[in-house]
């Protein structure tokens, strides 16, 4: 079946509680940005409704009034995204990496400062962070077509539904592989974060099988949990939207996504990213970057190209030109 092992992956989220509180209050506050921001452009769109001739004005207005409340804090989420990278998920990977290779860190509040310092040695300015991350991003989704694509030219009819699905599985899978990357950028204490995410993303792909496989596995574990918090957040959403002026009832389901993803990012996200990195360290243990899945990735992905070429302009960047002798 899968290759990590939970306890182990639940004893780092234990060991590194000090981010698992930062995580909730950040997401959570998050989330109660979006009721407050929901609750009051409700309340002010059902107050403008009542001068509306409209008899229906007051409803419409304060559905709209939701609406735009949503809209303001989605806008706010995205301009401190990079914060929130760099802060919240780098530094929970720096100590969950130093665990893993079984290296003390510091207990309690102190945990986040030394995490910071950490990142920050790999990675000056939090600009430099995501940008790398959008890079590797772009790059993880040529590995679903080298992996799983070729089955599409399987002469069996009726197959390309069963393909799409596949390769939909393999690159709802891949979600995480950005995270680990940043996992193995901290671990080597890279001087040269561009050209150690490239070999990292090429030793990725050469173990593509090993490590999409488990990818899948927990994605599937990950979307049940994830479905199961959804449903009982029904019912507290529903609760919350009764209480607010309007029709905003059917809403519910919207604010119990919000919920949901707000229990994903600061407890599920983390275990998964454990559990890729005990597989991920583990599979590419001694082997060393194959120089053909780094000509495949730069003729299948744009980003990848970009990023190699970012690798070859900073220190340490190489042309590969021996094979890896165990890839």
């Amino acid at each position: 079946m899968w290759d990590f092992e939970i306890g182990k992956s639940v004893s780092i989220m234990v060991r590194t509680w000090p981010f698992i509180v930062f995580r909730m209050i950040v997401y959570f506050g998050i989330t109660l940005a979006y009721i407050l921001a929901t609750g009051t452009g409700a309340s002010v769109g059902y107050g403008v409704g009542h001068i509306s001739t409209d008899p229906d004005g007051p409803l419409s207005f304060a559905l709209w009034g939701g609406v735009v409340g949503i809209g303001v804090v989605s806008i706010a989420v995205y301009w401190i995204r990079e914060y929130i990278h760099y802060i919240v998920k780098a530094g929970h990977i720096a100590v969950m990496v130093h665990l893993l290779d079984g290296r003390d860190v510091p207990g309690g509040q102190s945990q986040i400062a030394y995490a910071r310092e950490v990142v920050t040695q790999r990675f000056a300015e939090a600009n430099i962070l995501f940008a790398l991350d959008k890079l590797v991003k772009g790059a993880i989704r040529a590995i679903t077509g080298l992996i799983g694509g070729i089955a599409a030219f399987l002469p069996i009819p009726g197959l390309g539904g069963l393909v799409s699905f596949i390769n939909t599985v393999i690159r709802l899978s891949l979600t995480y592989v950005d995270e680990i990357i940043l996992g193995y950028n901290i671990r080597i204490n890279s001087a040269s974060p561009f050209e150690t995410a490239r070999q990292g993303v090429v030793l990725y792909a050469q173990n593509g099988k090993t490590l999409v496989k488990n990818a899948i596995w927990l994605a599937v574990i990950m979307w049940g949990v994830s479905f199961i918090i959804f449903l009982l957040m029904l019912a507290p959403a529903g609760a919350i939207l009764y209480l607010m002026p309007g029709q905003l009832a059917g809403w519910a389901f919207v604010l119990a996504i919000v919920f949901a993803w707000a229990f994903k990012a600061a407890f599920i996200e983390p275990f998964a990213i454990a559990c890729l990195m005990q597989v991920y360290f583990r599979t590419i243990e001694g082997q060393v970057p194959n120089p053909d899945w780094d000509r495949r990735l730069a003729e299948a992905s744009s980003k990848f190209r970009e990023l190699r070429d970012k690798a070859l302009a900073s220190f340490g960047g190489s042309r590969w030109t021996q094979p890896a002798p165990n890839a």
